[in-house]
């Protein structure tokens, strides 16, 4: 039962992500558009949702779903909307660290000293790959830190 629902998270995601970005100009595989890669993306992702789904089927474990981990559902889902409300005012290195911290601390067995790891490592990462390796200009700092 598990499998059939976190297929059918996948293909839910999927779909919408599909549906979203065929609403921009999706182009062909030599010259894309700005909804090329989100939509093959989301089929992508509602692919692998209905081949989770046949793998639960196929399966039949019955077992119990469990319980809901409320606290990482919250801290997942406030660390995103707290990046993409807070990129453009507070910079890249600020936002990420924030966002990479509270999702480490999704985890109820991260600790202190390995999600601030976490954080530092990804932030760093995040600086490297997407301002240094493919020059997007991207503010270290926001306008919200005088920067």
């Amino acid at each position: 039962m598990r499998d059939v629902l976190a297929g059918l998270t996948f293909v839910g995601f999927g779909l919408a992500f599909a549906v979203v970005a065929a609403s921009y100009e999706v182009g062909s595989a030599l010259r894309m558009g700005p909804g090329y890669f989100p939509l093959v993306l989301g089929g992508l992702l509602a692919f692998l949702g209905v081949l989770i789904i046949a793998k639960g089927f196929l399966a039949g474990e019955g077992g119990p779903i469990g319980a809901v981990p409320w606290r990482a559902l919250a801290l997942i889902l406030a660390a995103v909307l707290f990046f993409g409300l807070t990129v453009r005012g507070l910079g890249l290195v600020p936002s990420t660290f924030v966002t990479a911290l509270m999702a480490a601390f999704a985890s109820r067995r991260t600790g202190v000293v390995a999600a601030l790891l976490i954080s530092v490592g990804l932030t760093v990462l995040c600086v490297l790959v997407f301002v240094v390796a493919l020059s997007l200009r991207l503010a270290l700092l926001g306008p919200w830190l005088g920067a």
